[in-house]
């Protein structure tokens, strides 16, 4: 299932709310931080669905498509 574009939206402009990379936009976190979370197991609810997509992104080198949604919409 696609996300849909205010998920999107909302996913650009989310930071992470705790921990080692706190205050930083979910789409900047270090791409081993990503795959470890996920071997982990995200956490439920909206954050784990963005963390989710933010992996898969990741791991298709798409961040760019956030980093555009930042510019095109900022907060």
């Amino acid at each position: 299932m696609l996300p849909d574009k205010q998920f999107l939206i909302d996913l650009a402009h989310t930071k992470m709310p705790y921990g080692k990379y706190k205050d930083r936009y979910l789409i900047d976190l270090p791409e081993h931080y990503v795959v470890w979370y996920h071997s982990k197991g995200f956490p439920k609810g909206k954050l784990g669905d963005m963390l989710t997509q933010v992996y898969d992104l990741k791991m298709n080198g798409l961040e760019d498509l956030i980093r555009n949604i930042q510019r095109q919409y900022p907060k």
